[in-house]
């Protein structure tokens, strides 16, 4: 079998491991288990780190365990937290654990018949019926106070680095993963929790407690936070979360927001979140060393992440997508944009109105540009870059001043776009 620990230090995935952990890899096929809180019906790229651990995991044959938190979801972790989570009733974790589990099936193998094939588990099955006593006195009796304290999580909460405090339920939090360990240690025989660098205490609390209720071996290893090479949180946008549901972020703003990440972060990028061999990323990074414009880290990065999260398909139509924009695509790319991808890659460009009953009379091109809209101040300067075939409409050059431009122009029978030398667009909608 690979070394799954080996492949996590050199992919720049390994910050803390329990002592034992790598030998008990080497040793058999060992079942791992990384929990996933369900408070979205869809996954963002902050959870990518940990789902690319469990992806590796199983490559190099071990077996792969997801916890969907449904009983921890209730609660909230305090881990880097600076409130209080809102809580979910039952239908809506349920919900969001169909969806989560669809998107994990794109990064982990749960159907086949091989011994390490992946599993969704859900803590709120095995906690549901469990009460309040019987918890209190079989797992709360055996974890000091003293020790619950000590853990970083609840320590920045209580010396006033936050200032909202911590409730009781809050403070329950890192028992009831530690349980889950339990849980699983006994029944699906796990001996490995993995997470984030902020989790440690959580699973460091579960190894305990399988050690003081006389479970069987159990270890625990965590990857670094994510950041990028700025300091700057990873995944976070202008417009929020990167996710890797279309319904939230598109495809092509998906791939986008690879495409655009530093020279510096892509290095590490490539290494984390995707599964390409260190051969092939060592060429990559000396290829894009010899000639950092051409951005090939980026691209390569951007085309397997698309790939692996969307399809090859979603992948094509982004990158057909930016060509329009940044590149020289023809007017016939153009025209196969859905209304749904044009609008997105045009996100943001200057946008003038005109009605359709003045199109359908037709509408010289001199007032449109220069009385209808604004793109240019006037018609002699508009005249005067269309004769020096400086001036696009549909990625096609604009040379008659005279002939009317009428709705036949129009795409996804709405828009007009105009282009004024390589970087300038305008969109032109067209209203009822």
């Amino acid at each position: 079998m690979k070394n799954f620990v080996e492949e996590l230090r050199w992919r720049g995935m390994l910050q803390d491991i329990m002592p034992g952990t790598e030998e008990q890899l080497q040793k058999e096929i060992t079942s791992a288990y990384l929990g996933i809180d369900p408070t979205a019906d869809s996954l963002h790229i902050g959870h990518l780190c940990g789902i690319m651990m469990l992806r590796h995991l199983q490559r190099c044959g071990h077996k792969p365990i997801a916890l969907i938190g449904g009983a921890t979801g209730m609660i909230g972790d305090p881990s880097g937290k600076s409130a209080e989570r809102n809580l979910l009733d039952e239908k809506t974790l349920r919900h969001n654990q169909e969806c989560i589990q669809k998107q994990l099936e794109k990064f982990l193998d749960f159907h086949s018949d091989a011994p390490n094939a992946a599993e969704l588990v859900n803590n709120y099955d095995w906690m549901k019926d469990y009460t309040f006593l019987d918890f209190a006195r079989n797992v709360g009796k055996l974890i000091t106070v003293n020790y619950m304290m000590a853990k970083d999580s609840v320590k920045k909460r209580f010396n006033g680095e936050f200032s909202q405090g911590m409730s009781f339920t809050e403070f329950t939090y890192q028992l009831l993963q530690g349980y889950d360990y339990v849980h699983l240690n006994k029944h699906k025989n796990c001996k490995l929790q993995m997470g984030g660098s902020d989790q440690w205490g959580n699973i460091t609390t579960g190894t305990e407690l399988i050690k003081k209720m006389g479970g069987g071996d159990a270890f625990a290893l965590t990857c670094p936070l994510i950041t990028k090479a700025d300091g700057g949180k990873f995944g976070k946008t202008e417009s929020g979360n990167v996710w890797l549901d279309r319904r939230y972020t598109s495809p092509y703003h998906f791939y986008q927001f690879w495409l655009n990440v530093s020279d510096e972060d892509a290095k590490r990028y490539i290494r984390i979140f995707t599964s390409l061999e260190k051969e092939v990323i060592d060429a990559l990074i000396a290829e894009h060393e010899q000639a950092p414009h051409m951005r090939t880290l980026q691209k390569r990065l951007a085309q397997e992440v698309t790939i692996m999260v969307h399809s090859e398909e979603d992948y094509n139509a982004a990158v057909e997508a930016s060509n329009i924009l940044f590149g020289n695509a023809t007017a016939e790319a153009l025209k196969k944009l859905d209304e749904e991808t044009f609008l997105q890659v045009f996100d943001g460009v200057e946008r003038y109105e005109i009605s359709r009953a003045e199109l359908e009379a037709g509408i010289p091109p001199l007032d449109l540009l220069a009385e209808k809209t604004k793109i240019f101040a006037s018609k002699g300067e508009a005249r005067k870059m269309i004769q020096a075939n400086g001036f696009s409409m549909n990625k096609e050059k604009l040379t008659d001043p005279q002939t009317p431009i009428t709705t036949q122009a129009l795409l996804n029978n709405k828009y007009l776009l105009f282009q004024k030398g390589k970087k300038n667009y305008y969109l032109v909608v067209v209203t009822q």
